[in-house]
């Protein structure tokens, strides 16, 4: 049982698209469905459901940092919040407790983005059935399953929240850029690529990549909200022809 809490990088090595990986996409997709399915029941426990997503998010956050900390790997080079997806984690906490559309909008771009590509191409050394792939996963399927907002409470990202979103991503970097500098670290693979295989293989060589990479925000960001667009578009064409 202690294994699965270790730091043996040995025991339980993670392979990227392997059937424990897969699994976990399953599982994603199913979640989505599910709260799809079952959005107006959430929308009646909407509180008791956003508390308990709450406690787990933070839950699993605190011990990923306790696990560090007990195995004398805590180190500010990499545990600060300034990667994508714990700024995300900390948003989600916000929008949970508060319902903010504000913050909503900054979770529906950046949160959904970066947890789908951390889901997809995961920079992750330890796999099943060991503590930190069950942490990883589980915490990046709820930054998605955050974004429920939209079918349970109708909430609708916006062109403007798309801006926000693409400004506050840029404020962000620049944070994560100058603890890089302090720090040592690799905050937002601003300072170098990650270790394992992911899209930014594909982005050209250090730092040319950090350009496409805001290409590449921005496009993710478009086809985001393209689907509530056309949604738009539509029920005006309706609403012209009645």
């Amino acid at each position: 049982m202690s294994r699965v809490f270790s730091h043996d990088y040995k025991a339980f090595p993670f392979m990227v698209f392997s059937a424990p990986h897969i699994a976990m996409i399953v599982l994603f997709a199913a979640a989505a469905v599910l709260l799809f399915i079952f959005r107006k029941v959430l929308y009646r426990l909407d509180q008791e459901f956003r508390l308990y997503m709450f406690l787990l998010l933070f839950t699993l956050e605190l011990l990923y940092h306790f696990w560090l900390y007990h195995g004398g790997r805590w180190d500010i080079s990499f545990t600060l919040p300034l990667q994508l997806c714990s700024i995300s984690l900390v948003l989600c906490l916000l929008l949970l407790a508060s319902k903010s559309k504000t913050v909503f909008q900054i979770v529906y771009y950046i949160g959904v983005t970066g947890a789908l590509m951390a889901i997809l191409t995961p920079e992750l050394f330890l796999g099943f059935p060991h503590f930190r792939y069950f942490q990883f996963f589980i915490t990046h399927n709820l930054i998605v399953c955050t974004c429920h907002f939209v079918f349970v409470h109708q909430f609708r990202p916006t062109g403007k929240g798309l801006f926000q979103s693409f400004t506050f991503l840029n404020f962000c970097a620049a944070a994560a850029f100058f603890a890089n500098k302090l720090t040592g670290g690799n905050y937002m693979f601003l300072s170098r690529k990650p270790e394992n295989p992911s899209l930014i293989d594909y982005f050209g060589p250090y730092p040319y990549y950090i350009i496409t990479l805001e290409i590449a925000a921005i496009f993710l960001f478009s086809l985001l909200l393209l689907p509530f667009k056309m949604i738009g578009k539509d029920k005006a064409g309706k609403a012209e022809s009645a």
